[in-house]
C-alpha cells in the first residue's frame, strides 16, 4: 500500500514528539535523582548535626550550661566505678561534679576509701544541763539582822572566804559579849587557882580551897570554849570592830547564780540569800523509759551533744533513779560532766548518747562525709575524675565514723574532709539548670 506524503509527515511528527517527550522524561528523572541525593545528603548532615546537638544536650547539655561555672561535668560522662554493673551506679547517683586536683587541694577536699571501722552502738535521750547539787549551796546567814552592806553581785565568781554580805545582828553581839565575859572569868580563875595552889603547897590554906579554885578554873575554860563554838557554828569571827557585825562568807569557790538580799533589808536566820554553785562540774540529766532501762547502767560511758551549738563532751552515768514516776513511768538519770571552761551552762538542752557496745561495721565512712542532698543522707562517691552524690542508709556511729548499711560498698572512694564543698558546687549546678 502506497503511503502518501501527508501520512509520512504525520508519522514523522509523531515520532519526533515521542523522542522529545522521552528526552524530557529522562532529563527530569536525572534532575529529581540529583535533588534527592542532595536532600539525602543534607538530611544526613542535619541528622548528624542534630544528633551532635541532641547528644550534647543529653550528654553534655548540663556540661554546656555549666561551662561558665568551672568544675562541673555531666553525670553521664563520668566513667563507671570498677566492679559495678554498667548503669547500676547511675541509677542511684545524682549529677556529677568535677574539681581539678588543684581545686581539690585548695578547697581542702580529701578522698578516703570506705571500709571497716569500729563504731559504738548507742541509745539517744533528750536531756538538759543542770546544776551539780553536790557542788551547789543555798547560803543562809544563820543569824537574823539588818543588811548593812552587800559587796557580792549575781554572776560574780567568788572564792572561798570572800565576804558576800555584812549584817548587823543582835544575836552575834550577844555571843561575842558572852565570849568576852567568859575570857575575863577565865583570867580571874587562872590567877585564883595559881594563888590557891601556892598556898596549899606551903601548907597555908586548906585543900578544899585549892579544889574549889581548880573547879572554877575548869568551868571558866568550858565557858570560853562554849562561847567560841557558838561563834564558829554561825561562821562569825571571835572579834571585830563592832560586836554586832556579822560577815557572811562564801563556803567554797563558785559563781553566785541567785541573790535574794539587798541593802537595809531585814533577813531571818534561815532565809536563802544567795545560791552559790561551782560550775566546773555539772549534771546532764535525762529520763529513761521502762523499755530502755536495760540499756543504761551506772558507770556507763556517755557522750553529750549540745543542741544549740557544735559541742561535745563525754562522761559517765552517775545515777539512775530507783523508782519510776507515777505519771511518766520513766526514771531520772544523770551524767556528771567536767566543765572547766564553763561552756555547759545549766538550762542548755542536750542529747545524751549512752554508749553500749563497740562493734566493727563492714562499711563505714568518716562523719564529715555525710551530707544531706534532696533530704537524704548522701556521700559524694568518686567516678573517675568526677564525684557524684549517692544516697546511703546510715546505721550506728561514733565520734569519727558512721556505719553505711546500704548504698556504698567497701573499697569505693569518697569525699571525706570538706565534702560540703561538693554539695555547694552541686547546688550551683542545680540553680543554673533551673535558670
Amino acid at each position: 500500500m502506497a503511503i502518501s506524503n501527508k501520512q509520512r509527515a504525520a508519522m514523522a511528527a509523531v515520532i519526533l514528539v515521542g523522542v522529545v517527550a522521552g528526552a524530557a522524561m529522562l532529563f527530569s528523572g536525572r534532575e529529581a535523582g540529583h535533588d534527592d541525593g542532595h536532600d539525602d545528603h543534607g538530611h544526613g548532615e542535619q541528622t548528624t548535626q542534630g544528633g551532635t546537638t541532641q547528644g550534647g544536650t543529653a550528654q553534655g547539655g548540663h556540661g554546656d550550661a555549666s561551662r561558665g561555672a568551672p568544675g562541673k561535668t555531666p553525670a553521664a560522662s563520668a566513667p563507671a566505678v570498677a566492679g559495678q554493673k554498667p548503669g547500676a551506679a547511675d541509677a542511684h547517683a545524682g549529677e556529677a561534679v568535677k574539681l581539678s586536683p588543684a581545686q581539690l587541694s585548695a578547697s581542702g577536699v580529701t578522698i578516703a576509701t570506705a571500709g571497716p571501722a569500729t563504731v559504738q552502738d548507742a541509745t539517744e535521750f533528750p536531756g538538759e544541763i543542770k546544776f551539780n547539787d553536790d557542788m551547789t549551796a543555798h547560803v543562809v546567814p544563820r543569824v537574823g539582822g539588818v543588811v548593812e552592806r552587800v559587796p557580792a553581785s549575781i554572776g560574780q565568781q567568788v572564792r572561798k572566804g570572800d565576804v558576800l554580805a555584812v549584817i548587823a545582828s543582835p544575836g552575834v553581839s550577844d555571843m561575842r559579849s558572852e565570849l568576852q565575859a567568859a575570857q575575863r572569868r577565865l583570867d580571874l580563875a587562872q590567877r585564883l587557882h595559881q594563888r590557891e595552889k601556892t598556898l596549899f603547897e606551903e601548907k597555908i590554906s586548906a585543900e578544899q580551897d585549892y579544889l574549889q579554885a581548880t573547879t572554877a578554873l575548869q568551868e571558866s575554860q568550858i565557858a570560853v570554849r562554849n562561847a567560841t563554838e557558838k561563834l564558829a557554828a554561825i561562821g562569825a569571827q571571835r572579834g571585830g570592830a563592832q560586836l554586832n557585825q556579822y560577815e557572811l562568807r562564801a563556803p567554797f569557790d563558785g559563781v553566785i547564780v541567785e541573790k535574794h538580799i539587798s541593802l537595809g533589808e531585814a533577813v531571818a536566820d534561815n532565809a536563802t540569800v544567795f545560791t552559790l554553785s561551782d560550775l566546773r562540774s555539772v549534771w546532764a540529766e535525762f529520763v529513761v523509759s521502762a523499755q530502755d532501762l536495760g540499756r543504761v547502767r551506772v558507770g556507763q560511758q556517755a557522750s553529750i551533744h549540745a543542741a544549740a551549738f557544735a559541742a561535745q563532751a563525754t562522761g559517765r552515768v552517775s545515777y539512775i533513779g530507783s523508782l519510776l514516776g507515777q505519771q511518766t513511768r520513766t526514771a531520772t538519770a544523770r551524767v556528771t560532766l567536767a566543765n572547766p571552761d564553763m561552756a555547759w551552762r545549766p538550762g542548755l538542752f542536750v542529747t545524751v548518747r549512752a554508749l553500749v557496745d563497740r562493734v566493727t561495721a563492714p562499711v563505714a565512712v568518716e562523719v564529715a562525709a555525710i551530707q544531706t542532698v534532696d533530704d537524704k543522707p548522701s556521700v559524694f562517691v568518686v567516678y573517675g575524675d568526677a564525684l557524684r552524690a549517692r544516697p546511703v542508709t546510715v546505721g550506728r556511729s561514733s565520734s569519727t565514723h558512721v556505719e553505711i548499711v546500704s548504698g556504698l560498698q567497701a573499697g569505693e572512694r569518697y569525699a571525706s574532709g570538706n565534702s560540703f564543698v561538693m554539695k555547694s558546687e552541686l547546688g550551683k549546678s542545680s540553680a543554673e539548670h533551673a535558670h
